[in-house]
Formats: structure tokens, sequence, C-alpha cells
């Protein structure tokens, strides 16, 4: 019966990785994605067991296939999954590279783990799944497009909604029902920005009961699109001009592509300096782009155009692919180049054989493109620490760093609000897939936009026939009109601190300010007259 409806957060709930939520409906079990934690205790997947039964979940709905969100299917499968996996075609292509990739990862890992082990009289340690468990997975993929309404259980049918968050990603719009009656539940996925470059605008969905919403930068706005173009235009010329080393740690799929077709944007403007050798140093870096090539008619007009003109928008001039180690390893021989190399948060791949070979060069530059987990590499370095430990080797950091924050496939701030603001009243939210502050800071901004939110912990869950079950009666919410008016006043002061931020930046290596000190204080006097009047 429907009055058993349930959904239980099993991941993503207080941090940003491992999204894994169960809908319960009727006779049937429903898993919305199966993934892996990233960061520092996520060795702890070798041995951790399901907090269900895998042989009772009767579907997979997966939202797409980044690792943090499909990593942990074969060992659902391992334990005795034995239903569909509902996913897109680019999902289910994209999946069986990712999932052979980190079966190869996790293997060397646990081998390199194992003879650690064996000097200290420990057990052996075993990897969660191998590649039989891989092969057995991909064979329980079940294909399904945008915007077609299936069935999936006799109690649970599905939709799936462009995300625009990489190819392939889908929001996921789920009907739970029974004779009676029937609750909708959406899941966002991760949500890409609304003015996206290669894949296209997330969809804008207005019915549902409950929303299930990201929130990996619910606190925070993207600089925008001009300005992260500048910025890494300026900052990648000057490393070309000095000839050094110029690492871009990134995800293969998704971030590597926008990567490449922003260098080919700056190699097709005037004036901007020959790139040196562009080396994409993933072994599964080109079956990725290859999956993007051939999707290139679900992604945005600006990419189909170049297409269209016999531009292949995914390979600047320069590139090569290196899939063989001993290519890997003579890149170092290459005083001068552009190294592409995963992961994208520095906890593992081939940029941490080039990270230890150039981190400590005053010459190197680094370029960080997407978000950076708690207790990754990548996010130390970001942070700011000067010396980390690669490979049992310590390294002093001399590179200079720059992130990006502009080139992101998630949604900031605005975009999510803006996305949530689409739904009719009376949806209420579960805001997971963010870290606390983070998902709390958009909650209180979905509350402020007059709707329910609520910040679920892990293993929390919620009827779905009691709303007030998940959101007390005592709200404090404003009226919706109020609401609106309190979130653009607040947008408008984080658009005034982020354009402050950008111009502190500019200030620092300028030496004229003869035109700027009249604007700057008229704007001091200003904020100043609006700080006074609110008081």
């Amino acid at each position: 019966m429907l009055s058993s409806a349930r959904i239980t957060f099993y991941g993503a709930a207080g941090e940003v990785t491992g999204s894994s939520y169960l809908l319960e409906a009727g006779g049937s079990r429903i898993l919305v994605d199966c993934g892996m934690r990233q960061g520092a205790d996520s060795d702890r997947l070798y041995a951790a067991p399901f907090p269900f039964s895998p042989s009772d979940i009767d579907a997979v709905v997966l939202t797409h296939a980044h690792v943090d969100h499909s990593g942990r299917l074969p060992q659902l499968v391992k334990n005795g999954f034995k239903g569909r996996i509902w996913a897109t075609d680019p999902t289910i292509d994209l999946s069986a590279v990712l999932l052979r990739d980190t079966v190869k990862l996790m293997t060397e890992d646990a081998e390199w783990r194992t003879r650690k082990n064996s000097r200290k009289g420990l057990p052996p340690v075993r990897p969660a799944f191998d590649e039989k468990d891989v092969e057995d997975t991909l064979e329980r993929f079940e294909y399904t497009g945008y915007d077609d309404r299936v069935e999936i259980t006799p109690d649970v049918s599905l939709r799936f909604r462009d995300a625009g968050h990489i190819i392939g990603a889908a929001m996921s719009e789920i009907w739970l029902k029974d004779a009676e009656k029937s609750v909708k539940v959406v899941f966002s996925g991760d949500i890409g920005p609304k003015n996206t470059i290669i894949d296209r605008s997330p969809t804008v969905i207005e019915e549902a009961d409950y929303v299930v919403i990201e929130s990996t930068y619910g606190d925070r706005l993207h600089k925008s699109l001009d300005e992260t173009r500048r910025e890494f235009r300026r900052e990648l010329e000057a490393a070309i001009r000095s000839r050094g080393k110029i690492l871009i740690p990134t995800f293969v799929v998704g971030r590597a592509q926008r990567v490449l077709y922003e260098i080919l944007r700056l190699q097709d403007s005037d004036e901007f300096p020959k790139t040196p050798p562009i080396y994409f140093d993933s072994p599964m870096g080109e079956k990725a782009t290859r999956i993007y090539e051939k999707y290139i008619p679900l992604l945005s007009r600006k990419t189909r155009e170049y297409a269209r003109a016999g531009r292949n928008p995914f390979c600047p001039d320069g590139l090569k692919y290196t899939s063989a180690v001993d290519e890997s390893r003579a890149i170092n021989e290459t005083g001068h180049a552009i190294v592409l190399a995963g992961s994208g948060m520095c906890n593992g791949g081939r940029i941490l054989h080039h990270l230890k070979h150039n981190l400590w060069n005053e010459n190197c530059v680094v370029f960080f493109t997407g978000y950076q987990a708690k207790g990754t590499l990548g996010r130390r370095l970001v942070d700011g620490e000067k010396h980390v430990r690669i490979a049992g080797e310590d390294i002093a950091v001399g590179a200079k760093l720059y992130t990006l924050g502009g080139f992101s496939a998630h949604g900031d701030r605005n975009d999510l609000l803006e996305w949530a603001r689409g739904f009719k009243r009376g949806a209420v939210f579960f805001v997971t897939h963010g870290e606390p502050k983070s998902s709390e800071s958009l909650a209180a901004g979905i509350r402020n936009l007059g709707y329910g939110a609520a910040v679920p912990s892990a293993g929390a869950s919620y009827s779905l026939d009691r709303k007030d079950e998940v959101i007390p009666a005592d709200t404090g919410l404003a009226a919706p009109g109020e609401a609106a008016d309190r979130e653009a006043m607040m947008d408008i002061l984080r658009e005034i601190s982020s354009e402050t931020e950008s111009l502190r930046e500019i200030c620092a290596m300028s030496n004229d300010f003869s035109v700027l000190m009249p604007l700057l204080e008229s704007t001091r006097m200003i904020l100043r007259s609006a700080r006074n009047l609110k008081r």
C-alpha cells in the first residue's frame, strides 16, 4: 500500500559524494544511484556492507555515470541484486568506461595495500568487486530516453529529463502509486548551470510532491563565464610564455571535454600564443571523449555548430592522448606542455605522478576546474597547504594554483534556487549532496522562496504521505512575496561580494587608480546609506 511509501538517505547526506537513496512503495524497493564515497575515509568501502539487502532491491535508477553516483553498482550486483539498472544511452556507454577503470584502479590499490600489510603481519586487502562483477553489472542496464515515461515496476514509473550536467545526465521524475493515488518524487541528480556551454540547459519541472535537490554549491556563486574565461586566458597565456609545465587535474568525463573545448576557443582567438603540446594523459580519456563525439546531437547548440562546420569541438591543435605507462612517464621529459590527467580531486590516477614531479617548481601552474571534496589532495592544495605527501614523498608546494569555478558542471546557488523556483507551491525539498554548511544555506534559501525544506542526515527515513513529518508545523516561512524579495536582495548582496573579490584581484595587479578611486568612493557611500536606512 502507498501508506508504506518512504524515502531513506543512505548516501550524499551531509557530504557531496556517495549518492544513494532508497524509495519504497507498495511492494517495490527502488534505489536511486549507488555511488562511491570519495575523500579521506573512502577506503572504508573495501569492507563496508550495504545498509539494506541488495537482493531485495527491484530496480536501480541511475542519474548519471560519475562514480560518486554509479561506483558501487558492481558491489550491489555481487551481493545479490538481480533487477534492471535504468539509465540513458550515454550514461550506459560512459558507465562501461568508468566502471572498468574503477575496478582496475581498485585492484591495483588493493594489491599495494596488501604488500604494505604483509610487512606488518596484517591480513590482505580485498577489493569490493572484480572485473566479472563489472561485466555482470553492465548486462543489467536498461535504456530509456529523455522525456519517455516507463513503468519500471508495477508500483513505480520513471521519466528522465535532461540535467545539463554531463552528457546523459538526467533528472528523475518518479511516480509511486497504488489504486487510490500517487506521489511524485523528483531527483535532481547533479544539476548543470543554467547557461551551459557543452551540455543543454537543465530542464525546468513544475510538478512534484517531493524534490531531492543537490547542493554542491548551495552557498556559493561561481565567477561569471566571461570572468572565468578572461582569467583562464590571462593565466594560461602567462604560463605558455614562461614555458612552464601546465597541469590540469580533470574529471575525465565532462570537465576534460570542457577544458579541451575552451583551449580550442583560445587557439581560434586573436593574438593568443601558440600552445605547447597538449597531453590528455588518461587511459580512458580518449574513450570518454569519443562517447561525447558520438552523442553531439544531444549537446548544446554551440557544440553542434562546431561539428556542422567540420570541426571537432574536443580536439584542439596539438592534442595527443597517452595510454601506455611509458608514454605517461615520457611527459616528464617534456619541459613545456599542457597536461590533463585524472583524477579531478587529485585523490588517485596519473595526476599524482605529474604533481609529484612538478608541484615544487615555481614555474609550474595548476588549474583546478572542479569541486574538491574534503580529505582529498586537491582540497588540501586549494586550502593552501604548503607541504603535501605524494606517493611516499614530501613535496613543497611552489607552483601557482588557480581555481576556475566558472567551468564547473554544477550549478551555483543562484542556478539551484532558480530551478527550485520552477516548482509549484506545496513541493517539499530534501537538500542533499553537499557539505553541511552548503546544504543548510540552500535549504534556508528554498524556505525563503516559500517551500518546505529539510536537510536529511545519513540514514534518515521519511514517510512520503506525511509532509509534516518532513517539515515541522512551525517553520517560520515568510510569505511568498516577502520571501522572493528577501531572496532577490540576498542575491544582489552576494553578487556585490563576488564583484568586490574580483576587483580586488584586478587592483592587486594595477598601478593606476585615478579612474577607479572616485567610483569606489561613490560605491562605499551608497552602501553605507543602504545600511543606515535598513537600521
